[in-house]
């Protein structure tokens, strides 16, 4: 992989990674337009290793929220009257959110890394859980806030947060969606999609530099990764600040209709032969 490709994608890595509109999945057609196969080793921890950009992205601009949440924790553990903070509850449940795809993901690692990596998964996956996203929006209540987030609804959140293992679904598209329908409003549900990204894909980073070094420095290349890494982290702090103040104030709606036009196309490509699925 050349330095411009590098470049290229981990500036959609970042851009991506927190909207509802799936970074993997862009990956995927991105890589396979490049001429590179989206399931070899190398790729596929290429694709993985370049998240760790957005995640230190999200850590630096959350890092106060961050910071009070582990203080609250820590504090909680060894202070019963400190188990009352609200603050406590919620780092709790973002560890309990963050569990679930965890262990769905190790238990499908072969699966996800080789079966789901084709394009007619990934375009199929924009359009269908672009109706999940339309439903949530429509039924969003918005009447809690982040003092009102339970365990309960993150392990929710978290459940179906493994459906963003399959290419084209989105981690953003899930969490936010099922936020929606447990009736948390946008700014809360989307500042939790951040949070419960950090375990998520640091974890699927830190395995993958571990279990496929080797696969990088004969393939893609440490150069290329580490520079597609440096740029995902650019572009995903920007992503992160200008997602918020947006979703403040407008609805998924620009999000949803892209994810549809985008897997349409996708699908009239493959089905005409102009590119191939595998």
């Amino acid at each position: 992989m050349n330095i411009f490709e590098a470049v290229f994608l981990g500036a959609v890595e970042g851009l991506t990674e927190f909207l509802p509109v799936s970074s993997t999945g862009h990956l995927t057609i991105l890589e396979r337009l490049l001429g590179h196969s989206p399931d070899d080793p190398d790729i596929t921890a290429f694709t993985a290793i370049i998240q760790i950009g957005a995640v230190l992205a999200t850590i630096i601009y959350l890092r106060k929220d961050i910071a009070r949440l582990i203080t609250a924790w820590v504090r909680g553990l060894t202070r019963r009257e400190a188990r009352r903070e609200p603050d406590y509850k919620f780092a709790w449940a973002v560890i309990i959110g963050s569990i679930p795809i965890g262990i769905v993901a190790l238990i499908f690692k072969d699966h996800i890394e080789t079966t789901l990596r084709t394009l007619y998964v990934v375009s199929i996956a924009l359009i269908l859980w672009s109706g999940v996203m339309w439903f949530a929006d429509r039924r969003a209540t918005q009447t809690r806030g982040e003092g009102d987030v339970t365990w309960k609804d993150t392990l929710i959140i978290g459940l179906v947060q493994c459906m963003a293992l399959i290419p084209g679904v989105s981690r953003s598209g899930a969490t936010t969606s099922t936020g929606l329908l447990r009736g948390l409003d946008r700014v809360t549900v989307t500042r939790l999609s951040f949070m419960l990204s950090i375990p998520a894909l640091a974890g699927a980073a830190v395995l993958q530099t571990v279990t496929e070094f080797d696969a990088i420095s004969n393939g893609v290349g440490w150069p290329a990764t580490i520079t597609a890494t440096v740029v995902s982290f650019v572009v995903g702090y920007a992503a992160v600040a200008w997602l918020l103040r947006f979703i403040a104030h407008h609805s998924y709606s620009v999000f949803i209709w892209y994810r549809v036009v985008v897997g349409v196309v996708i699908l009239v490509l493959l089905t005409t032969g102009v590119v191939p699925a595998t």
